[in-house]
This record gives C-alpha cells, structure tokens and sequence, in this order.
C-alpha cells in the first residue's frame, strides 16, 4: 500500500462493528511492528497499526 490508496481497516483495531474505509496517509516501516499504516476516514479519524489489519479497498 501507498499514500493515496484507500484502504480498510479492522474492527479488532478500530473496536467499531464494521470495516471502516478511508485513504492512506501514511506507510512506515517500524523496527518493531514492521509496517504500520496510517488511514483517515471520511469523519476525519486517523486509525494505525501493523500492516495485518488493513486491506485494500
């Protein structure tokens, strides 16, 4: 995933009932959690976490 691409990320992050779809604004390769994801959603929330919760959209 890139800047710019959408993309949805997990209820086990968000602790909402659904996916929750927004833009990436951020991709960062962490020495300790590996790749982390940054999505803004149409509510202007900010979700990050590993790589592993997210999806393409």
């Amino acid at each position: 995933m890139e800047k710019g691409d959408k993309a949805k990320v997990s209820p086990k992050l968000t602790g909402e009932a659904e996916w929750i779809e927004g833009e990436v604004i951020d991709v960062e390769k962490n020495p300790f959690k590996g790749i982390v994801i940054a999505i803004k959603d149409q509510l202007g929330r900010i979700f990050f976490g590993e790589e592993k919760y997210f999806l393409p959209a």
